[in-house]
């Protein structure tokens, strides 16, 4: 087994269920921009990007932009804290800290978003640094943030693993040559996540802490 000494969390459907304030929000701006999406599952856009959510709704990039803005507004006042970690997240980030792991998010949300919440729910200063995505699009995709967090200097010849609930957590991984972990517990499903072949799939964080601590 490899021996992994950072590792790289998704947020949503990893390390928080936020779900009701994502899809209440995507139902708002939706809704302001008078988009009809009755028989769409909005379950299936928690965690890709939002330009790209929005872009299988818009064809206009001003359209797409404009969408985005209104879910970033609401989600800012309304959405942001309605969240909550899932069962034994902060033990398993104090084993793995204590264990010596370097820690680190890779989401797709802004950085300035995740880091409230995560210091709103008390595990912000577990991680070595919350890596996130850009208000634009410079930095949007879950390859273009995982590249941003591997790049930084601490993590110079370590050996890394993302860890995430979604297909685009190991499409990423995929595209910056580091192995991936599955989560069934999050939002997406051990169909969505097999084809693409992760070192692991765990049921709970439990289960992921210890297939981690074995791997070291």
């Amino acid at each position: 087994m490899a021996h992994y000494q950072a590792i790289l969390f998704d947020v949503d459907g990893t390390l928080i269920h936020s779900s009701p304030g994502i899809l209440d929000t995507m139902q708002f701006t939706f809704a302001q921009m008078g988009k009809d999406i009755t028989g769409v599952d909005l379950t299936r856009y928690l965690g890709p990007p939002l330009r790209r959510t929005f872009g299988e709704h818009f064809s206009d990039p001003n359209e797409i932009e404009k969408a985005v803005d209104i879910y970033r507004a609401r989600y800012h006042t309304h959405g942001q804290f309605a969240c909550s970690l899932y069962p034994h997240v902060v033990e398993m980030l104090q084993q793995l800290k204590q264990a010596g792991f370097l820690l680190y998010t890779a989401t797709s949300k802004p950085r300035d978003v995740a880091l409230p919440i995560l210091q709103h729910l008390g595990i912000a200063e577990m991680f070595d640094y919350v890596g996130g995505a850009s208000h634009d699009s410079t930095l949007d995709t879950k390859t273009a943030v995982m590249q941003h967090v591997l790049s930084r200097a601490e993590l110079n010849g370590k050996k890394a693993l993302m860890v995430g609930d979604r297909k685009e957590d190991l499409i990423g991984a995929a595209d910056c040559g580091v192995d991936a972990v599955g989560v069934l517990y999050g939002y997406g499903s051990l169909e969505e996540l097999q084809p693409f072949h992760p070192q692991y799939m765990a049921k709970d964080c439990l289960d992921l802490a210890r297939w981690i601590l074995e791997s070291k």
